[in-house]
């Protein structure tokens, strides 16, 4: 006897396997969750009026220079101190105060530029805060290793500069001519020389970390990097010539040797990243 489906019970099969077919897809869904591309991500989705932007750069600038104020206010009262270990390189040479008020003068330059570099954390955590909001995930991993490795290259050109570049130059001054005139300096154009090539110097350290964001940035590669190593050679020959203050060639050979390996270490920073 043959047994017959009725049309009542057809829906109720049908609602059966639908059922099922649901609960397959939920299933899915839940393994496999939507890709989300978090290179395209941007960490915060509030979005800023011109006047917002405007007046948190009007906040972040007042902070810097309040912290660049009050680390000049603490580098003045410590001037003399400074002074005295800023002319450690120039041992045996006298400083003259050549006008009223000089040495006042060169207290405040001494202590300006040493605020500055105390105040320079401040300054990038400041900078920092600023851009954040408008990076996405990616760029915010990538931003602390870059600020981190900037802050250690300035600090590291700084001790160069003082430990050898300083020295090298001084002593050439010192010895050119030494059997014919008394070494007497002007104490202001002694201090513009010592923290003009002090912070020139620091700021030719961060080669490696332009070279890293021009990576980043997908503008270069390593192996263009590497191809270009005559005109780097040339460059660095003709940076350390505009960048010190001095003429002797034994300064300009030390901070352009300085920037050719600084150059090369780059590139081997931006192959390690894969780029």
């Amino acid at each position: 006897m043959l047994e017959t489906v009725t049309e009542a019970d057809q829906p109720k099969d049908l609602s059966n396997t639908q059922s099922i077919e649901d609960v397959n897809e939920a299933a899915i869904a839940v393994v496999d969750p939507p890709i989300v591309d978090e290179d395209l991500e941007v960490i915060e989705d509030v979005e800023m009026s011109l006047f917002d932007h405007l007046e948190e750069l009007r906040s972040r600038i007042f902070y810097a220079l309040i912290a660049i104020f009050v680390a000049i206010i603490g580098c003045f009262a410590f001037v003399n101190k400074i002074v005295a270990l800023l002319e450690i390189p120039a041992q045996g040479v006298k400083f003259l105060q050549l006008a009223p008020g000089e040495y006042f003068f060169v207290s405040i330059k001494v202590a300006g530029y040493s605020g500055l570099l105390v105040a320079s954390p401040a300054i990038l955590y400041q900078i920092v805060r600023f851009i954040l909001p408008g990076l996405t995930r990616k760029e915010k991993r990538a931003i602390a290793p870059i600020v981190f490795g900037s802050s250690i290259l300035f600090v590291l050109g700084i001790v160069f500069a003082y430990e050898l570049l300083i020295p090298a130059a001084l002593n050439f001054f010192i010895s050119y001519g030494g059997d014919v005139v008394e070494q007497f300096w002007s104490i202001d154009r002694y201090f513009e020389f010592v923290l003009l090539l002090l912070f020139s110097t620091g700021l030719a350290f961060q080669i490696p970390v332009i070279q890293a964001l021009l990576a980043m940035t997908g503008i270069v590669n390593s192996t263009r990097m590497l191809a270009g190593w005559r005109y780097v050679v040339l460059g660095a020959v003709i940076l350390g010539a505009v960048l010190t203050p001095s003429t002797d060639p034994m300064t300009q050979s030390l901070l352009a040797g300085a920037v050719a390996i600084l150059y090369f270490g780059g590139i081997f920073l931006v192959k390690a990243m894969g780029k």
